[in-house]
């Protein structure tokens, strides 16, 4: 089951594998679960499947699949049940699994609200039961239907069951006329061993753990063998509702006690991040007490306008998050560390370990981030946060909890080899011989081959060939690399002109182990079909870095036309001047990668290369939305001061949505400066330019938004 190659070692097919794997795995298990109710893997175990898969789709955003496990909730409903479509869907929740992740969940909160620390933001905590999820249908106080939550979409129709389960109530006095209840259906331990010794006495089956028995008796087709099993139930959420329960979380959950749900006594108000790991703390200390079973804690926003405003991403809200309890430590050998070199030059170790089974996953590979990481001190010689002393034969604790990647949480001085010697990083590149040099104010060592090393050279071209950059069919990495290797391909126009240098190029082609001749003549055509490019696609397959898939997209939508670009790089050459201010000017692009863009393509064999490439395409202009109707349509539209109805990510998604070019600073090509209170510099300098300003009210008014 286990794959123990770190993400970051991964070839681009080799991640698409892993992927296609990952995928058959986690749904499999997903069916185990939700479906079968008989787990064939622990939840530490289905954890960091998942996170693998996202890692994995964050290093190669172009391979995430159509049927990828992070855009799915739970698994299909069993042909056993008639199905219910949720009037509200069922999603999952992110994770967190150590206290930074619950800062950085508080801080993205603020980010995206536009709150500073200082601002008053109130959480609910609450144990997160390990049961099965349940919806409850009400209208006009009767249950109506019970369905579990299925794909998050569809569920399966347990109503009869539900009906058995005495902590659901079947009418409600005083509640709207529509109310979905959500919650979680469960077994405690004490009915758990009880009916375990039932079944033993009839010499049935015993069932794995209380989770497996509740959501086994909770899906059984005969609701007389569910109304025998102690299925209890907690309410903690709802679906679609004709009238608020309340405004608050909080308000919401007594209200549901009120109408007569059982709900977890343990839920409490938390006023930020130190609140609730406090919290988290005390639940964990109180976990094996509790007389059920939990596998973390949930804490979501308060204030229910707040997680309107914050809404949802694909399958989990932006406003709740499950802060996992640990998975398993385990202790081993560092046998050897090896350094990968990146696309971008960059030099990554790698911890060699004597392989040990941690959560259930066997494990040889771990990170060790950078060469400060390994010496525990920075370049000037300062301790540095979680850096270790880490020497080859040191006896290391090694973790996966949500890392994908495992890590090293601690090593063990005492089991030290009396000859071990602090780490030498490399100064030179292993790959090519370069130097391998770090810039001020940077973590990582980089390779300043460029492309006579092959390692970048090849990552570099796997990259130009993925799903999000040219994705031509038939030239993977694994064609990437033979054809690198034969000197075939060199560069990316190399790709366009591999037919033409071998005559019909057939006739080599086909010839190769792998090749036929209709492989070798789809290759080709696939080439062919891919000289028509869109500008977004062409601008990142370069791999130019710092420049990723958003900001190349966002970067063509503000140029609109390959040429226009170009001209607009050529004249920020020096870093100066209004084309350089108009760049930097593009919302989320800021100096590093303006600095990286510029430099690019002022650089002048990596220019001729561009070139080259160019000279074989027909380049596409940046599709932009219909927007005919918009008052804002193709103006630049600046956002300075602070805005008191919508955060600032609010009004740029609105802006750009109406087909508006969103800028960072003020130049004579913006046509309209929104100003809020504290409006500073920026609107002084729209004013010496004469450029239109309006405040926040205006602003709703001109796009018709109050």
């Amino acid at each position: 089951m286990s794959d123990t190659r770190t993400v970051e070692s991964l070839s681009k097919d080799e991640a698409r594998q892993e992927l296609e794997r990952l995928a058959a795995l986690i749904s499999v298990a997903n069916e185990a679960y939700h479906t079968d109710d008989a787990p064939v893997m622990s939840d530490a175990e289905f954890d960091a499947l998942k996170a693998r898969n996202a890692a994995i789709e964050a290093l190669f955003p172009d391979l995430k699949r159509p049927d990828s496990p992070s855009e799915m909730v739970g698994a299909a409903p069993s042909e056993g049940f008639a199905k219910i479509t949720h009037a509200v869907r069922m999603l999952s929740l992110g994770n967190a699994f150590d206290d930074d992740d619950v800062v950085e969940f508080d801080a993205r909160i603020r980010r995206y609200l536009g709150l500073g620390q200082e601002a008053d933001l109130a959480y609910t905590s609450e144990p997160k039961i390990d049961g099965l999820s349940l919806s409850l249908r009400y209208e006009n106080g009767r249950l109506i239907q019970a369905a579990t939550r299925g794909d998050g979409q569809v569920g399966e129709n347990v109503t009869a069951n539900a009906r058995t389960i005495s902590d659901i109530p079947q009418t409600l006095n005083g509640a709207p006329d529509i109310l979905e209840v959500r919650g979680e259906v469960y077994m405690s331990h004490a009915d758990f061993e009880a009916l375990n010794a039932r079944q033993a006495a009839r010499s049935d089956k015993p069932f794995a753990n209380p989770r497996n028995a509740a959501a086994g008796s909770l899906r059984q087709l005969d609701s007389k063998i569910t109304a025998a099993r102690p299925l209890r139930f907690f309410a903690y959420a709802w679906g679609e509702v004709s009238a608020p329960l309340a405004d608050t979380q909080m308000g919401a959950i007594e209200q549901l006690a009120a109408l007569g749900f059982q709900t977890n006594p343990m839920t409490t108000l938390c006023s930020g991040p130190d609140d609730l790991l406090a919290e988290y703390a005390r639940i964990e200390q109180r976990r094996a007490t509790l007389g059920y079973d939990i596998d973390g804690v949930v804490y979501k926003v308060n204030d229910l306008a707040l997680q309107h405003r914050l809404g949802f991403r694909s399958t989990t809200p932006r406003w709740a998050i499950a802060h996992k309890f640990p998975a398993e430590l385990a202790w081993t050998r560092l046998e050897a560390i090896d350094i990968q070199v990146g696309r971008t030059g960059a030099l990554s170790p790698v911890a060699r370990l004597t392989p040990v089974t941690v959560g259930g996953v066997v494990v040889s590979n771990a990170t060790l981030h950078n060469e400060d990481y390994i010496l525990g001190r920075d370049s000037k010689g300062e301790e540095i946060r979680d850096g270790k002393d880490i020497r080859i034969g040191d006896w290391v604790q090694v973790y996966r909890a949500g890392d994908v990647i495992p890590k090293i949480a601690d090593v063990d001085l005492s089991k030290r080899p009396a000859d071990a010697v602090p780490y030498a990083f490399p100064h030179t590149c292993p790959q090519c011989g370069s130097d391998a040099v770090r810039e001020e104010g940077d973590a990582v060592r980089r390779c300043i081959g460029g492309l006579i090393c092959p390692a970048q050279a090849v990552e570099k071209l796997k990259h130009f060939v993925s799903r999000a950059a040219f994705d031509i069919e038939g030239l993977g990495a694994r064609q990437v690399e033979q054809f690198y290797r034969d000197g075939w391909i060199r560069e990316p126009a190399d790709i366009f002109t591999l037919e033409a240098r071998y005559g019909s190029g057939m006739q080599q082609l086909k010839n190769r182990e792998g090749w036929g001749e209709k492989s070798a003549k789809n290759l080709f055509q696939a080439i062919d079909e891919k000289r028509k490019i869109p500008f977004g696609r062409l601008l990142f397959a370069l791999g130019i870095r710092h420049v990723g898939e958003a900001a190349s997209n966002t970067i063509a939508r503000f140029y609109g036309s390959w040429e226009d670009f170009t001209q607009a790089m050529d004249a920020a050459q020096g870093f100066d001047g209004p084309e350089w201010e108009r760049l930097l000017g593009i919302d989320g692009v800021g100096e590093v990668m303006a600095r990286s863009l510029v430099g690019a393509f002022g650089e002048a064999n990596e220019r001729a290369g561009i070139d080259r490439l160019v000279a074989h395409l027909d380049v596409q202009d940046a599709a932009r939305p219909d927007t005919s109707s918009s008052p804002v349509a193709g103006k630049t539209v600046v956002f300075t001061g602070t805005l008191e109805k919508m955060t600032r990510a609010e009004a740029k998604a609105r802006a750009e949505a109406l087909g508006a070019k969103v800028a960072g600073s003020v130049s004579a090509k913006t046509d309209l400066l929104v100003a809020g209170p504290g409006a500073g510099s920026k609107a002084k300098k729209a004013a010496e330019l004469g450029i239109e300003t309006l405040d926040e009210d205006g602003w709703l008014d001109l796009i018709g938004q109050t």
